[in-house]
């Protein structure tokens, strides 16, 4: 019998555009739009919308210049020649006429020369006969015209400065780096001149190939596979193809019964100790084969009510055994009850086969517990979904139990020996057994196991996990 009373096994939002005033582009990368106006603008030298002055011309009085923004950081073109001298006449004076307004120039030429022939050429505001008609010579020109060649020549100069500081880009163009300049200029830390001159002959511009960038490989971790994680067994495959199976046939270790008869308790005793040393020899070789560690279990005696890890339990009931502590409890009452109460001979021979069948039988659950079986069907146990399976399941564990011991009476049945008298009580008792529990095998199926456990002396023929639920009834 086993009595185990065990509990149950243990992204960001979207951003908006920033706000404040023009931020000028940064400097030009390959891959960026070549040279052209400002987003939104139209291209050089092309009209503007219907009813919008040229790029770079003047609104009429009172609005914004073209694009509704002053130029590019507030700046505007530097006065060129263009603009109104101190000696033309003003706006609101005799004489004045406006100029059409400048176009803007293709970039990277400057800003463009005044009109041939002078302020005083034919294109000026001056014209020799007026409503007045011809003056009358005056000597003062000989004084006038020599400050009026010395200003045109200093207007020139400037003009000729204006253009070589003002042919490079614009503030609002992303700059090119050209790839061979010529100039005439002697100051080496002037900029290069994209504009064409006679002074500054230039080769056209082109953009720098990008240098290529050195490919970094960068350095991986060495990939490591780990092993794949091998599940442990369930419960059921841990009673049903449990190594102990493939253990092999028990040899005999030559066991004896003891001299010692059990109408005494010290009688009694002295077989439990022989009985526990043959079986300890039996299983020892066995377990290990089955991978399990082996450990001799415990035997204790007791008389009337004895606690165990398990639970208490009287000598009116069977021996049994105690996982927790793995003991073997051993029911004195009763081994040398058996043993007086009849004196006929027979009756003897009877009650010791039934001692060492119920100290094998409860040696069986030991075995049961170091290979793993004891504690899976009881995991199984309480997770049965009936009282009825959970009943079959502990015939199963029992009906095996009775199996392991005749393994071991079998293989030492010539030395100990079950024979004559002794083999015929043996026979008898392993068919006569009682389950008024219906925990522990009907008695034909108790016979069954036994003599398949008898007969094999292998734990192969114990497998009553696999067997039919009529072959455990």
């Amino acid at each position: 019998m086993s009595d185990n009373q065990w509990g149950p096994p243990g992204q960001y939002p979207p951003q908006q555009p920033p706000q404040g005033p023009y931020q000028p582009p940064t400097p030009y990368q390959p891959g960026q739009p070549p040279y052209g106006p400002p987003g939104g603008q139209p291209p050089y030298g092309a009209q503007p919308p219907s009813g919008q002055p040229q790029y770079g011309g003047q609104a009429p009085a009172g609005q914004a210049p073209y694009g509704g923004q002053p130029p590019y950081g507030g700046q505007v073109p530097p006065p060129g020649p263009l603009a109104p001298q101190p000696w033309q006449p003003q706006p609101g004076q005799p004489g004045y006429s406006a100029r059409p307004p400048m176009q803007q120039l293709p970039h990277g030429l400057g800003w463009g020369a005044p009109p041939p022939g002078g302020p005083h050429g034919p294109g000026g505001p001056y014209h020799p006969q007026g409503p007045h008609g011809p003056r009358k010579k005056s000597k003062a020109i000989w004084f006038i015209a020599p400050l009026i060649v010395v200003g045109v020549a200093l207007l020139g100069l400037r003009v000729v400065s204006s253009a070589l500081k003002d042919s490079g880009p614009d503030d609002y163009s992303s700059p090119v780096i050209p790839t061979a300049t010529t100039s005439s200029s002697a100051d080496p830390s002037a900029e290069p001149s994209v504009g064409a001159s006679p002074d500054n002959p230039t080769v056209a511009p082109t953009t720098r190939p990008p240098a290529p960038r050195p490919t970094v490989t960068k350095p991986t971790a060495p990939r490591t596979t780990n092993p794949p994680v091998r599940r442990g067994p369930t419960d059921y495959e841990i009673v049903s193809r449990n190594r102990i199976y493939a253990s092999g046939a028990m040899p005999s270790v030559g066991c004896r019964e003891s001299s010692a008869r059990p109408s005494s308790a010290a009688g009694a005793r002295a077989n439990y100790a022989q009985l526990r040393a043959c079986l300890n020899r039996s299983w020892t070789a066995m377990v290990q084969r089955s991978g399990a560690t082996f450990r001799p279990p415990t035997v204790l005696t007791f008389t009337g009510v004895v606690q165990s890890p398990c639970g208490s339990m009287s000598d009116t009931g069977p021996p049994f055994y105690c996982s927790t502590n793995e003991t073997i409890y051993m029911n004195l009452r009763e081994d040398v009850g058996n043993y007086n109460r009849y004196p006929q001979s027979y009756q003897k021979v009877w009650a010791r086969m039934w001692m060492l069948h119920q100290f094998a039988h409860e040696y069986g659950h030991h075995v049961q517990s170091l290979t793993g079986i004891l504690e899976a069907n009881h995991d199984m146990r309480y997770e049965a979904p009936t009282r009825a399976a959970e009943l079959e399941l502990t015939r199963r564990l029992e009906l095996q139990a009775s199996c392991f011991s005749d393994v071991f009476i079998g293989a030492n049945r010539r030395t100990y020996p079950v024979t004559g008298q002794a083999q015929t009580q043996w026979r008898w008792l392993i068919g006569h057994v009682t389950d008024h529990a219906n925990d522990h095998g009907d008695a034909p199926n108790h016979a069954y196991w036994a003599l398949r456990g008898y007969n094999s002396r292998n734990p192969a023929a114990c497998n009553t996990f696999t067997a039919p639920s009529a072959r455990v009834r």
